[in-house]
């Protein structure tokens, strides 16, 4: 499998063309879309110009579009490679603090 090295700002600007067609191929206008949404259609037009959005919105676009499912992939585990890296995503987690630096 080869790696795939897109850029946040990459893959950001896929969304947003995707979600865009994806508005076109159900044959929703923008004002539609926003209704459905919730979300006000200044925010949609500047996502579907700028990509820049808030997650939450993002979600609420994604339900309206019938495309949850792919966030279900965002941030999968990590792969059990021994029997502690089993035990370890079985816990809950714990807080990880920074650590200061005594001068």
């Amino acid at each position: 499998m080869i790696p795939n090295f897109d850029t946040a700002t990459e893959i950001r600007e896929a969304i947003r063309i995707r979600a865009r067609s994806r508005r076109n191929a159900l044959g929703l206008t923008q004002n539609v879309l926003a209704a459905r949404s919730g979300v006000s259609l200044g925010t949609l037009k500047r996502f579907e110009h700028t990509g820049e959005v808030s997650f939450t919105t993002l979600l609420a676009l994604a339900e309206a579009l019938d495309a949850l499912d792919g966030f279900h992939s965002v941030f999968p585990m990590i792969e059990a490679r021994t029997l502690e890296d089993v035990e370890r995503q079985s816990q809950p987690p714990k807080q990880v603090r920074a650590r200061r630096k005594i001068a």
